[in-house]
């Protein structure tokens, strides 16, 4: 077999998952859906199955990331060919994709898609696994955006389950193999245990629904984008669904960008099979479960351990030295990492401090976590994470900081989990905490519309100590508020406090919707924690 070439960019590094800033992504309308199929053992009967049902003018292109043997010739464009009338392809580093083809990928290779071309390096092993079904279906979500699918077949480990979620953030749509028909079904079953696939259904039934979704205005067209009509009579479907998330969940949505809205919502919309917004807001008024999930879906955000390694290395040099200075019992080091999501930003910043410090007398550490999601709030409180949420932890990392748990899931150790403190918060109205370090706010911007930009960005510089720094993601900035801060690093957007005549004044109330009230219960230990907490 003639070995594959490789782009010389592409190197590992340079395509590693969870690293992608999925909400920045296919800007443009992408011409035609893709559908990515991850499968291992078990899989070539499946996809041929899932092949056998599919039409052959879907618009769809279909690549297939089957774990291979990395010595032995692949066959399966010659097996495949005779299940479809589509061209089958094995790919060659830097071939476009085509509609209405099939793409499957060479033995002994990593897949990404750039461009709406593939590209192929060597494959390599991330602490001892290969997951090339998550490479791939990270960077499809960046490049074709609602228009990315992903397919997750039989199997017996879990690659592909990580990727799911970007194509979910990306408001894509994921489906995977039912256990009753998977011959292997470790990999779809891990997918499912997720939360992130839409469908769960036979190859059969899979190619069905891919012809019926190749149909749908969500893909057939651009997304319109949708505004709430001023109208106290006649409320818009919009409003109507708005005041129900504000009612049922506690958020008021009306003030995030209205792109990302528009694409939640067609796509929960597309699962019911329903073209009309005015049928989906009177579906939600009978089913509070739709509207939860609806919640869920607005705030599914892509994080990691250690996203942009370089960053943490900058907090190190830039940051650490200033903020650890002249630190006691009475002068804690005070941060706030606002939208943690998950956890894994709050630990990777606790992490490298105390890898900073390292024999040094350590000093009071008060690491405070928030976000708007009380299921990610949980989560990250466990601090519990599976194999392929560790990709990014080195070895050496994962023996000082983690405990593996029976199952090869870690947990994050006690004396870590014990300087964090995680409550839910609503940033646009629940009051901030202050007399702060350090403001880590990464990739949350992104997805707030301009008016509740323009309220956080005085609440961080308000939150922080003359010698504060605020940290944001790599395509986010402080934007009209620049005044109030001094870029310190402008690739991975650090910015030290700058000192102002006048203080902001602010208003905050009390969130008094229903799920709020619950949550509350819930974090009554470290809510009390964080009130007895000085300035907080």
């Amino acid at each position: 077999m003639t070995s594959p070439q490789f782009s010389q960019e592409n190197t590992p590094e340079s395509i590693a998952p969870a690293t992608l800033d999925i909400e920045q992504s296919a800007k443009t309308e992408a011409p035609f859906p893709i559908v990515g199929i991850a499968a291992s053992a078990g899989g070539l009967e499946a996809f041929t199955g899932l092949l056998t049902h599919l039409p052959i003018d879907t618009g769809m292109a279909f690549v297939l990331i089957q774990h291979l043997a990395p010595d032995h010739k692949s066959l399966l464009r010659e097996i495949l060919s005779r299940s479809t009338q589509m061209p089958v392809n094995e790919v060659q580093d830097g071939m476009a994709v085509e509609p209405n083809q099939v793409y499957v990928i060479p033995p002994n290779t990593k897949m990404v898609l750039s461009k709406g071309v593939l590209q192929l390096s060597p494959r390599e092993k991330l602490y001892g696994k290969y997951m090339p079904g998550d490479a791939f279906f990270t960077s499809l979500a960046i490049d074709r955006g609602h228009k990315a699918i992903a397919v997750v077949l039989s199997g017996g480990d879990g690659d592909g389950s990580l990727g799911l979620k970007a194509i979910k953030a990306a408001g894509g749509m994921t489906f995977a193999q039912c256990q009753d028909t998977a011959k292997f079904d470790s990999m779809p079953n891990t997918a499912v245990a997720t939360g992130n696939v839409d469908f769960v259904l036979p190859p059969e039934k899979i190619a069905e629904e891919l012809a019926n979704y190749s149909r749908s205005p969500l893909l057939t067209g651009p997304l319109p984008l949708t505004k709430v009509e001023e109208s106290p009579e006649q409320p818009s479907a919009l409003a109507t669904i708005l005041a129900l998330l504000k009612s049922i969940a506690g958020v008021d949505f009306s003030q995030y960008k209205a792109a990302t809205l528009n694409r939640r919502i067609q796509r929960r919309m597309v699962l019911y099979k329903l073209e009309n917004l005015d049928d989906y807001a009177e579906y939600l008024r009978h089913n509070s479960a739709e509207v939860k999930a609806l919640y869920e879906e607005i705030l599914i955000h892509v994080t990691s351990f250690f996203r942009d390694t370089e960053a943490f290395q900058k907090l190190k040099k830039l940051v650490f030295p200033t903020i650890t200075q002249n630190k006691s019992a009475n002068a804690p080091i005070r941060i706030w990492v606002a939208g943690c999501s998950t956890g894994e930003e709050v630990y990777s910043i606790a992490i490298c401090l105390l890898e900073f410090l390292g024999d040094r007398v350590i000093p009071p550490i008060q690491i405070f976590a928030t976000d708007i999601g009380e299921a990610t709030i949980g989560k990250a409180r466990s601090g519990v994470y599976l194999e392929n949420q560790m990709v990014d932890v080195s070895p050496e990392r994962r023996n000082r900081f983690f405990i593996l748990q029976e199952g090869g899931s870690y947990k994050i150790c006690k004396a870590v989990r014990e300087l964090c403190v995680f409550a839910r918060q609503d940033l646009g109205s629940d009051p901030p905490f202050s007399n702060l370090d350090l403001v880590s706010c990464r990739n949350v911007l992104i997805y707030l519309g301009e008016s509740l930009q323009k309220k956080v960005m005085p609440i961080f510089h308000y939150s922080l100590n003359p010698t504060g720094f605020l940290m944001l993601g790599t395509s986010e900035s402080p934007g009209k508020f620049s005044y109030l801060f001094k870029s310190v690093d402008r690739k991975y957007k650090i910015y030290a406090k700058k000192l102002t005549a006048t203080r902001p004044t602010f208003s905050f109330t009390a969130s008094s919707y229903p799920v709020a009230k619950t949550v509350q219960k819930q974090e009554m230990n470290e809510e009390n924690l964080i009130q007895q907490i000085p300035g907080s």
